[in-house]
């Protein structure tokens, strides 16, 4: 059962290179009004903490489906006294062709349309158009516990991986989402109602499991390119695997049988699910596990600087498959990312980087970390909501 899609790359198969070669922002976090000109190699964004480093890289996630990489709320993002909406505009460029893309949402008033609005090249576009255009692929601080922290965070995380790979994905776990919290809305009312339960428990099954299966896809495409990594890289090979109930299925059962299971198990643990007032097996529970592979040891016993080389490995490898099957090289926003690299391995993500071939925003408090890319980065400093060059 696949779900990824076909290469879709450039000129002589290769991946299309994309950047946002310009962005505007009005009114977004402590933005008024920015207009930049972005370069479409390194780029690094220096300043001090608070002055918009990370405002400027969220702005970037949106233009692709989700609320970015902070995850926020929408009615938390436009500037405190912008009027309540904000907008984002990015002139796309590269071997792809030119893409104007505008989103953002309205302000309060009678006439206020509710959620974010996208539009391409001038007309109105769903969110999960955005992934015809460009992938983005980020790594951010608040992702250093991804290890330690709760499987909810891995399980966002693997989810990510495979939505930039499989633009489908977010609908289906929207779905899946919408289907289950009907069926723990039942089960909280106490409802016997055996045709709305069978009725949710279809759709839960259909949409769960692939779910499941686009997971399952991409972990063995990820442990496929992981592998044709040197073994002596500067980020250690990390060993992946999904603890999942039906993610474990995959490889030994057909597809349809595996959605047929989860149907009788859903209808089987209604009375445990109605006495724990929610859906306790799917998708929903999944878990994504990491070792290091030199240390043989699992992600979160390592240290925490083994962890950040890990998560870093893992975003490199993940971009490199998203390119290689999504046919768009990805943008990378990383931020913070050199602060707790040592001068060799910040040589070689920069390196790397390079070698990626894609648009890469980084920020930094100290833009000495950054001085091995001088004269092959665009710098630009960050300070209180305004952005020059540096």
């Amino acid at each position: 059962m696949s779900s990824i899609p076909a290469p879709d790359g450039g000129e002589a198969g290769r991946p299309s290179q994309v950047f946002v070669a310009r962005l505007k922002i009005v009114n977004f976090r402590n933005y008024e009004l920015a207009d930049i000109a972005l370069a479409p190699g390194l780029v690094v964004l220096t300043g001090e903490n608070g002055a918009g480093k990370t405002n400027l890289l969220e702005a970037v996630s949106l233009l692709t489906p989700g609320r970015g990489l902070r995850r926020a709320a929408y009615a938390d993002m436009p500037r405190q006294t912008g009027g309540g909406g904000f907008a984002i505009h990015a002139t796309l460029d590269g071997s792809a062709g030119a893409c104007e893309i505008g989103t953002g949402t309205s302000g309060p008033g009678p006439d206020a349309e509710g959620g974010r609005k996208v539009r391409i090249n001038g007309a109105p576009a769903a969110a999960d158009d955005l992934m015809q255009w460009l992938r983005v692929v980020w790594l951010t601080p608040a992702m250093d516990a991804l290890f330690t922290g709760p499987a909810a965070d891995r399980r966002r995380f693997l989810d990510r991986l495979v939505l930039a790979i499989d633009p489908a994905h977010g609908r289906r776990a929207l779905d899946y989402e919408k289907a289950m919290r009907g069926r723990n809305r039942l089960l909280a009312e106490e409802s016997r109602d055996t045709r709305w339960f069978e009725a949710i428990e279809v759709q839960m099954a259909e949409t769960g499991v692939a779910i499941a299966a686009a997971r399952d896809e991409v972990v063995r495409l990820m442990k496929r390119m992981i592998e044709k990594l040197p073994d002596d890289g500067p980020f250690p090979k990390a060993d992946i695997a999904i603890d999942g109930l039906l993610e474990s299925q995959f490889g030994d059962r057909a597809a349809v049988d595996i959605e047929e299971g989860f149907l009788r198990a859903l209808a089987d643990e209604r009375g445990r699910d109605r006495a724990a007032g929610r859906t306790l097996s799917g998708p929903h529970r999944s878990d994504l596990l990491v070792r290091h592979r030199p240390k043989d040891m699992a992600a979160e016993f390592c240290s925490t600087g083994e962890q950040k080389a890990l998560l870093i490995g893992m975003t490199l490898a993940h971009a490199r498959l998203t390119a290689e099957i999504s046919g768009l090289t990805p943008i990378l926003l990383l931020d913070e990312i050199a602060a707790h690299l040592d001068e060799g391995r910040r040589a070689a993500l920069f390196g790397i980087l390079g070698e990626l071939g894609g648009q890469t925003l980084m920020t930094g408090t100290d833009a000495a970390l950054f001085s091995s890319v001088a004269g092959r980065a665009q710098f630009l400093a960050v300070a209180h909501g305004k952005v020059g060059s540096l």
